[in-house]
């Protein structure tokens, strides 16, 4: 089985890149983040072409998250509950045996921004939510891009950069508890030494002088951790297929057995 995150940054500027991402990997289930559209216009028809079915939480011009599935699905979170969402963030659905929640974390601007405050709050209301509802014995999958660099190796210069956004131990301490619930980083679990990093900048050619962040992530549970073969950051896909611009993100996935 394999599964799949991905900031899509705008899916109607990134249909037709997904599709081809779709038909050459071929997920089982993908949480997609930062649709940038309401949920009467998600493009349902174009990904059932694909094989998938789509569950939605939209929001025009802002955030959105999406989980696409070949097997059928069932929406069991829309939201973040007991907490002001910071618009269209947080969806959980039951699929093939798992409970599958995709999350677009708040991204906080600067530490100095009246945001960052509640980019911490949001994700202390995640960190409840999980406490609250869930069972770390189940088999979850919490995955998204999260905005935060769980450690130095997930960053192109973690001396520069560390204390600045997404580098805090503030940040870093959110994402901890989740992981100190049950969740397990798939990735650094399989991938102990790769940075695998996931997102550069459009600006200043980021890209190409390899300056990325790894700051989508796909964590589980113990039940998905024994169950995970391998993970997959593939920097092709940050790049133009077909004349086709990438998202500023690369999708990841892991497969388990």
């Amino acid at each position: 089985m394999r599964i799949a995150t991905w900031n899509v940054n705008g899916l109607n500027a990134r249909l037709d890149y997904v599709g081809h991402w779709l038909r050459a990997v071929s997920p089982d289930v993908v949480g997609l983040q930062e649709l940038k559209m309401t949920d009467d216009k998600f493009p349902h028809d174009a990904f059932a072409a694909l094989g998938y079915r789509a569950l939605t939480h939209g929001q025009r011009s802002w955030n959105g998250v999406a989980v696409l599935s070949r097997e059928p699905a069932r929406a069991t979170q829309v939201g973040l509950p007991s907490y002001g969402e910071l618009g269209a963030r947080l969806l959980a659905a039951e699929v093939a045996g798992i409970t599958f929640v995709t999350v677009y974390c708040p991204n906080g601007k600067t530490v100095d921004h009246e945001d960052f405050a509640g980019k911490l709050a949001w994700l202390d209301a995640l960190a409840a939510w999980l406490e609250q509802a869930h069972d770390p014995s189940a088999p979850l999958v919490l995955c998204g891009d999260f905005n935060v660099v769980p450690a130095a190796i997930d960053s192109w210069n973690e001396e520069r950069l560390r204390g600045g956004i997404f580098h805090t131990d503030a940040e870093r301490a959110r994402l901890a508890r989740l992981c100190d619930w049950g969740l397990v980083d798939l990735w650094r679990h399989l991938r102990p030494d790769d940075p695998g990093h996931s997102w550069w900048d459009y600006r200043a050619g980021a890209f190409h002088k390899r300056m990325g962040l790894r700051i989508d992530l796909v964590l589980g549970t113990a039940p998905i951790a024994a169950r995970a073969a391998a993970a997959h950051v593939a920097r092709d896909w940050r790049k133009k297929v077909e004349g086709l611009t990438p998202s500023d993100h690369a999708p990841v996935w892991v497969d388990l057995d």
